[in-house]
């Protein structure tokens, strides 16, 4: 299933994205200059740290719709062979974690929280290839901030010309 990508907006993809999902599957999106984690707690939700709500704003761990958590993109099931924890007890693991609002980007992010609840151990292979390539921080910085843009219309609003060029850049897929 790792190599099945599920795009949500049209009702029908989003019915059989939900049907098809197993409970603890580790959920991935691939945004502008970051990917955004997420654990499928079962019919149609899925528990995640929120991260950055807004501009500069925590958000805490919440449990939300699939449609909701996908905010528009596609997104792949993570399969890996060292899970600790399968299934229902993920999502228990996960649930025990509701509403905690510690987000950190560089200890405490929304795979840090993932890996935790599959393996028993936080870890984050974002943070570590910012770590070995810092210039990836500053395209990771402009995409979390163009990232929390406001929809008016169909129209992108927010941080004005660099989110465009931005999204633009990223969308392209030349980055």
């Amino acid at each position: 299933m790792s190599d099945q990508r599920f795009d949500i907006g049209l009702e029908p993809a989003q019915q059989e994205a939900e049907k098809d999902l197993p409970l603890g599957a580790h959920l991935v999106i691939r945004r502008s200059g970051y990917v955004h984690h997420g654990i499928c707690a079962g019919d149609g939700t899925v528990v995640h740290y929120i991260g950055f709500k807004g501009f500069l704003r925590r958000g805490p761990v919440e449990l939300t719709t699939l449609a909701g958590f996908a905010d528009g993109h596609g997104f792949t099931v993570e399969a890996s062979s060292q899970n600790r924890y399968l299934g229902a007890e993920v999502v228990v693991r996960a649930v025990s974690r509701l509403g905690e609002d510690d987000y950190r980007f560089f200890s405490n992010n929304c795979e840090h929280f993932c890996t935790w609840y599959l393996s028993g151990t936080s870890h984050s292979t974002q943070v570590e290839q910012l770590k070995r390539q810092p210039w990836r921080a500053v395209l990771a910085v402009i995409g979390v901030c163009c990232s929390t843009r406001v929809r008016q219309g169909g129209e992108r609003a927010g941080m004005g010309l660099l989110c465009h060029a931005w999204l633009a850049f990223t969308e392209a897929g030349t980055r």
